[in-house]
C-alpha cells in the first residue's frame, strides 16, 4: 500500500471513511450502463440550469424593456465569472477521477479541498473588484442613463452571491468526478424550483423588481451550498473535503490550472463569439440580428445534452486512465464517442428538416423567419462534428493532456472562428457571416478527428505494451 492510501486507511480506522455503498462503482464492468447512469443526470442537471435562466428572463420580462436590457447587460459579466468556476471545476474533476482510479483517495481529497480553498478567495476578490468598478463596466457595455440604475440594482445584489455560485460550480464537478451525478442533478433541481417559486414573490409580491430576481437567485445558491455542505459533512462521498487536506503546493495548483485554463478560455470565447456574431450582423439590419439570435439559441439548445453527456461520463475515462486500464478506457471512449456523434447528427438533421416550425416558435415575422431558417441550416451543416469535438476535449481533460485540450477546445470559438467572422462578412456580406460559423465548425472538427485518431493509436500501443509485459511475466513464472 502506498503512503497516501496508508494514511487514508488510518483515517478509516477513525470511523471517517465515506459511505461508498451510496456511490456508483466507477469500476463497474458494465461500461455502457455505467456511463448512461452517470451521463443522464448530468444532462438533466445542465438543462435545468439553462432553464433557470429562461424562467428568470420570463419574470423579469414582465417588468418592461429597461429591466430586460439591464439583466441582458449583466449576462456577459455572469458568463465570464462562471468561466472561472468551470476552469477550476474541470481541473479538479480530472485530478480527482485519475487519483481515484489509481486508488489514491487521499490525493483526490487533497485536490478537492485545495480547489475549494482556492475558489473562495478568488470569488471574494472578483466580487470586490467588480463592485468597485461596476458603473464603469456598464458604461463600457453601453448602458443608457435609464438602464444604468436598474442594471446596478440587479448586478450589485447578484454579485454578493458570486462566491457561493463559484463554490457550487466546483462542488458540482467534485461530486460528479466521484460518480455521484445524481446528487448534483437533484441539487440543481432543488435550486431551480426554489428560484422559480421565489421569483414572483420577490419581484411582484414584495415589489423588489429586478433586485428581487437577483435575491431569488442568491437564496437558491444558498440552498445549493447547504446541500453540498451536508453531503460532505455527512461523508456521503468518496472524497473527503477537509481543512487538513488543503495542500497549496505549487505543482498541485499548476496541475489544476493547466487543465482548467482551456475550459475557462472556451467559456470566455463562447461569450465573445456570440457578441461578435451580433456585432457583424448589425450592419445588415434588426431582422438579421434577430435571425442570428434565434439560430444561436437553437444551436445552444442542441449543445446542452452533448456537453452534459461528456461532463457526466468524464469520471469513467479519468478513473480508467488513473488505473492504467487502457482496454477499459478505449472501450468507454468508443461508446461515449458513438453517443455524442449520434446526438449531434440527430439534432442537426432534425433542425435542418424542421427549421421553419422551430424558428416560428421564436418569431412571427416573415422576414426574420426567412433569414433565420437559412441561418439555422448553415449553422447546423457540420454540427455533427460538435459531438466529436466535445468528446475529444473531455477525453484529453480526463487524461490530463492540458496543451492538446487547449488546441481542440479553443479552435471552434477561438482561433478559427474569430478571424473568419471578422473577415468573411466584409468580403461576402451576410453569407460570409454564415460561412464563418460553418467553416469554423468544420475546421475544429477536422482538428478533433486528427487528435482523436492519434490518442486512440497511443492507447492501443500502451495496451499492447502492457499485454506484452504481462505475457512476459507469466512466461517467467
Amino acid at each position: 500500500m502506498n503512503e497516501p492510501d496508508a494514511e487514508f486507511a488510518v483515517e478509516g480506522d477513525r470511523d471517517v471513511l465515506p459511505k461508498e455503498e451510496q456511490h456508483i462503482d466507477l469500476s463497474d464492468p458494465n461500461l455502457s450502463s455505467l456511463i448512461l447512469r452517470l451521463a443522464i443526470p448530468s444532462v438533466v442537471g445542465l438543462s435545468i440550469n439553462a432553464l433557470q435562466q429562461v424562467v428568470n428572463a420570463i419574470f423579469v420580462g414582465a417588468l418592461g424593456a429597461q429591466a430586460i436590457a439591464a439583466v441582458s447587460m449583466t449576462l456577459p459579466i455572469v458568463v465570464l465569472l462562471a468561466a472561472a468556476g468551470q476552469g477550476i471545476g474541470v481541473g479538479t474533476a480530472s485530478l480527482i477521477s485519475r487519483h481515484l482510479g489509481a486508488g489514491e483517495h487521499l490525493e483526490a481529497s487533497r485536490g478537492a479541498s485545495t480547489a475549494l480553498a482556492l475558489a473562495a478567495p478568488i470569488g471574494i476578490t472578483f466580487t470586490v473588484a467588480l463592485l468597485l468598478n461596476l458603473r464603469g463596466i456598464f458604461v463600457t457595455l453601453g448602458a443608457t442613463p435609464t438602464i444604468m440604475p436598474v442594471a446596478l440594482d440587479y448586478a450589485e445584489t447578484l454579485l454578493f452571491g458570486y462566491t457561493l455560485m463559484l463554490l457550487n460550480i466546483v462542488n458540482g464537478f467534485i461530486v460528479r468526478a466521484e460518480g455521484n451525478t445524481r446528487f448534483s442533478m437533484w441539487t440543481m433541481i432543488t435550486a431551480f424550483i426554489l428560484n422559480a417559486v421565489l421569483d414572483p414573490v420577490f419581484i411582484f409580491l414584495l415589489d423588489l423588481g429586478v433586485r428581487g430576481a437577483a435575491l431569488a437567485t442568491l437564496v437558491s445558491q444558498i440552498a445549493a451550498i447547504s446541500l453540498y455542505i451536508a453531503y460532505f459533512t455527512k461523508l456521503r462521498g468518496i472524497v473527503l473535503v477537509r481543512i487538513s487536506h488543503i495542500s497549496l503546493r505549487a505543482d498541485r495548483i499548476r496541475q489544476l490550472a493547466s487543465i482548467g485554463a482551456p475550459a475557462t478560455m472556451t467559456s470566455i470565447l463562447s461569450a465573445i463569439a456570440v457578441m461578435l456574431l451580433y456585432w457583424t450582423a448589425a450592419p445588415f439590419g434588426d431582422d438579421s440580428i434577430a435571425a442570428v439570435g434565434i439560430a444561436v439559441r437553437i444551436v445552444t439548445i442542441g449543445a446542452l445534452p452533448i456537453t452534459g453527456f461528456c461532463i457526466g461520463s468524464q469520471a469513467v475515462l479519468g478513473f480508467g486512465w488513473g488505473a492504467r486500464d487502457f482496454a477499459r478506457v478505449l472501450k468507454a471512449a468508443k461508446f461515449i464517442l458513438s453517443m455524442t456523434i449520434a446526438l449531434a447528427v440527430a439534432y442537426s438533421a432534425a433542425v435542418m428538416i424542421f427549421a421553419r416550425p422551430l424558428v416560428r416558435l421564436f418569431s412571427d415575422s416573415d422576414k426574420v423567419t426567412e433569414i433565420a431558417v437559412s441561418t439555422c441550416i448553415v449553422f447546423h451543416l457540420f454540427f455533427g462534428l460538435f459531438g466529436i469535438e466535445s468528446f475529444v476535449t473531455t477525453m484529453l481533460q480526463s487524461f490530463g493532456r492540458a496543451r492538446l485540450s487547449a488546441v481542440v477546445s479553443l479552435a471552434r470559438q477561438g482561433f478559427l472562428f474569430i478571424p473568419a467572422v471578422l473577415l468573411f462578412p466584409v468580403v461576402w456580406g451576410f453569407s460570409g457571416l454564415l460561412a464563418s460559423q460553418a467553416i469554423a465548425e468544420l475546421g475544429a472538427g477536422m482538428i478533433a478527428l486528427f487528435v482523436m485518431f492519434h490518442q486512440f493509436a497511443e492507447l492501443r500501443r500502451a495496451l499492447r505494451h502492457r499485454n506484452f509485459k504481462s505475457d512476459r511475466a507469466r512466461g517467467l513464472t
